[in-house]
């Protein structure tokens, strides 16, 4: 039976780290796939049918962008908006500076991470208390 322990600990330490290194990998990959967000305060125009987010960007260039039925949901009737546009882009913005796919990406290599240190300790606690 003790032998079978620890075999699942060293399976479950393997995929931890192994995993952890796959994701993590992902997650550096998507980032920087990403590219450069940058801050704004816009204006919602509700003038014609749709919705339109207007700003101003870095370069002093106006921007605009039509708004997403969910980022209307978030926003509401508000007049104004705090909104991240891509850098060197036109017509490009949203609500969060990193999307919502990169963060359960770390928290999934987060996750591996810790499956492989508790696997890892608890290998460790069993062969040290064996003697």
């Amino acid at each position: 039976m003790d032998h079978a322990i620890d075999a699942l600990i060293e399976i479950f330490t393997w995929v931890g780290f192994g995993a952890f290194l796959v994701l993590a990998i992902a997650v550096v990959v998507a980032w920087a796939a990403d590219g450069t967000w940058l801050p704004a305060e816009a204006i919602i125009d509700r003038d014609g049918g749709d919705p339109i987010v207007r700003w101003f960007d870095a370069d002093g260039d106006a921007n605009s962008a039509p708004l997403s039925a969910s980022d209307a949901a978030v926003i509401g009737d508000a007049d104004a908006a705090s909104i991240w546009y891509r850098h060197g882009w036109q017509g490009r913005m949203r609500l969060q500076r990193r999307p919502a796919g990169l963060r359960a990406l770390t928290w999934s290599a987060a996750g591996m991470l810790a499956l492989g240190v508790v696997s890892l300790v608890a290998g460790w606690a069993l062969y040290f208390a064996r003697g």
